[in-house]
Order: C-alpha cells, then structure tokens, then sequence
C-alpha cells in the first residue's frame, strides 16, 4: 500500500525527501503503539527500525512500553511483595 502526502515545503524541516518519509512512518508508527492499535513488534516493522530504536524513541516521546490496566500494577507489586 502507499499512501500519497503533500507536504509545503516550509514543513520539510531541511529533511531530504527519503528522510522525511521515514520520520513520518515513525511518528505514525509511534502513535499508533501509543494508542493500542498496533504491537511494538508491528510498530517496529512498520516504521523499519530495530526493537531499540524503537525503544529509545518511545523513551524521547514519554511513549509506555508497557501498558497497565487500572490497578493491574497494584496487584502484581502486591503478589510479588507477598502483602
């Protein structure tokens, strides 16, 4: 699939045009994870970069890795503390 975007020319960001693309897919990649519809595995093979690349962008972004449900946590610390 492929997807067509116009982007003005004050929005390049002094990417090369390869660059760009590659930023966005990431972005998109990256918001995506952020809000349950793809895996970090699918993210990472959508946006072509490794597991910790990934990673560190999730970290830049203040983006989980790992997601809780309410009081989830809570009750894992709990069982591990034996309290």
């Amino acid at each position: 699939m492929q997807v067509t975007l116009d982007v003005p020319e004050q929005f390049g960001l002094d990417y090369t045009l390869p660059e760009l693309a590659k930023q966005i897919k990431l972005y998109a990649a990256l918001a995506m994870f952020q809000v349950g519809k793809i895996s970090a595995g699918f993210a990472c093979e959508f946006a072509d970069v490794d597991r910790y690349r990934f990673y560190e962008e999730c970290a830049k972004h203040k983006t989980p890795v790992i997601h809780y449900e309410p009081g989830e946590l809570e009750a894992e610390l709990e069982y591990l503390c034996g309290t």
